[in-house]
């Protein structure tokens, strides 16, 4: 039991933390709910949640002093992920409700479905293909992000004939528009190998 990794589910009130918690717990590691700056650096991994607004989420970020924290966190190599609007708040910038800046950890910006009109049903809810690969993933959002760095872009995912990014991998950071602790057996695989 001594070599259960303990990883930071970072609180900052705007996230789903228990589905993420639950399923860490099922695949053997030792999660912990926090919004503690020495909890959070002292873990052998650490997950940014999120569901809500941009910006107002890099509010409670801020007013919560976590953002020195995440981004300390992640210059120590440690693994990290960001899951839904946790994988967004990585970027520099969103056009949610304007213009909001992030946390600048991958260079790019997160834009809003609505600007294709291709695209028919916002927000895009439900499961989806993650490509490549034949995996079926869990979504929620209406916003996605676009890195400048294609080569940073882990998987993309057709909605209504438009292709966007639903995960990026940039060194030990992983992240993903797509919800892996509510997408069964594969969306499991995916935060045990990466925290594994």
């Amino acid at each position: 039991m001594q070599n259960m990794k303990k990883i930071a589910i970072i609180d900052y009130q705007m996230s789903n933390m228990f589905s993420v918690e639950n399923a860490l717990k099922h695949l053997g590691f030792e999660p912990v709910i926090t919004s503690d700056k020495s909890i959070i650096l002292s873990a052998d991994g650490a997950i940014l949640p999120g569901v809500g607004a941009f910006g107002e989420a890099m509010k409670k970020l801020k007013d919560l002093d976590l953002i020195n924290s995440i981004k300390e966190f992640i210059k120590s190599g440690k693994p990290f992920m960001g899951i839904c609007l946790g994988l967004q708040l990585l970027f520099s910038e969103s056009e949610e409700f304007g213009n909001a800046k992030g946390l600048d950890v991958i260079k790019g910006r997160v834009d809003a479905f609505s600007k294709h009109r291709e695209i028919r049903r916002i927000p895009h809810v439900g499961w989806n293909k993650i490509l490549p690969g034949d995996s079926y993933m869990y979504f929620v959002h209406s916003f996605y992000a676009n890195p400048i760095d294609k080569k940073a872009v882990a998987t993309t995912t057709e909605y209504d004939g438009f292709s966007f990014c639903s995960s990026v991998l940039q060194n030990n950071v992983y992240a993903c528009q797509f919800h892996p602790e509510k997408s069964g057996p594969k969306g499991l695989e995916i935060l045990n190998n990466f925290f594994k």
